[in-house]
């Protein structure tokens, strides 16, 4: 089969095309499945760099990506038979760090509590698109903040892959959307529901916003510092990039929490169930990558800030 190696840290002169790999080895507690697409992440190019090298140790050779969505071909023995079987069609994480062989391959290893049933009105490459961003925006929105109706909400990056869930997730909670963008971006957000749009370039958000409830920080660095400004006291700031800093904490009277991004099955069947009864909901892919042209991709995601997501197809 075919898999997207690396045998050491670097760009994407790192990044091998392996057409001979083995198929990985089935497990209990695991399946096989039949990749049809697979979604790119920041957090890939940032593995393939070394920059995560502390927090996921890799064995080289090592094939890399998380984010998938496919048919399941072998399940292991001694999983519950109410969990998969072969033919049906998944999606979440087969990364390394959960367990998996890596996504960026035609056929994957995935650990069954990192999967599960896809959306059903969703394609493959849209699903592939969606188990770290989406479960990062319902993580944030539904269980750290309990956003609920009539609250308001700054998300920062609403244009991103994250940012555009989190949009139509806390509209469809029923709260009051500002985000930042970039001005190119204004209408995409907009069409989203978002309710206030700022040009971060050109406009300084804590100077228009006050009282809010909530901030969803997905930029991090100063913009994580100058969001604790906007809130009420007792608000909350959620970041995916910042660890709580205790002394904007207690100098404003707000709550910080660092969401980090890995999909449980729980959350995943959630998820997937929010999609499907909202037909509305837009997963956006901005360019879709063949798997050979996986180091194009890895190096688009990280220099292009793509509306949406990056999505390599089988």
């Amino acid at each position: 089969m075919k898999s997207i190696q690396i045998k050491k840290y670097g760009g994407n002169e790192v990044v091998e095309v392996n057409k001979k790999a083995s198929v990985p080895s089935i497990s209990s507690g695991k399946v096989l499945v039949n990749v049809k697409a697979a979604g790119v992440n920041p957090v890939d190019w940032k593995i393939r760099e070394g920059y995560m090298q502390q927090v996921i140790p890799l064995q080289f050779p090592s094939t890399i990506g998380m984010d998938f969505s496919g048919v399941v071909k072998q399940v292991g023995e001694g999983n519950s038979t109410s969990d998969f079987k072969q033919g049906d069609e998944v999606y979440g994480q087969a990364g390394v760090i959960n367990g998996g062989s890596g996504a960026f391959a035609e056929m994957a290893l995935a650990n069954i509590e990192s999967i599960a049933h896809k959306p059903k009105r969703l394609s493959h490459p849209e699903s592939a698109a969606l188990p770290s961003v989406g479960v990062s925006a319902w993580w944030a929105l539904r269980d750290d903040i309990g956003l609920s109706i009539g609250q308001k909400i700054l998300i920062h990056g609403g244009a991103g892959g994250i940012g555009s869930i989190a949009i139509q997730l806390a509209k469809n909670l029923g709260a009051y959307v500002a985000t930042t963008v970039s001005a190119n971006d204004r209408q995409f957000v907009q069409e989203l529901g978002a309710d206030v749009v700022i040009d971060y370039k050109t406009q300084t958000f804590e100077d228009l916003l006050h009282d809010y409830d909530a901030v969803f920080d997905t930029v991090g660095g100063e913009t994580y510092g100058r969001s604790f400004k906007i809130l009420k006291k007792d608000g909350i700031i959620v970041s995916m990039l910042e660890q709580p800093d205790s002394e904007l904490m207690n100098q404003y009277g707000v709550k910080s929490i660092f969401r980090n991004f890995i999909p449980n099955r729980e959350r995943l069947t959630k998820l997937a169930e929010w999609v499907d009864e909202n037909n509305n909901i837009l997963v956006n892919i901005e360019k879709k990558f063949s798997l050979d042209e996986v180091g194009d991709a890895l190096d688009y995601q990280k220099d292009e800030h793509p509306r949406g997501k990056v999505v390599l197809t089988m």
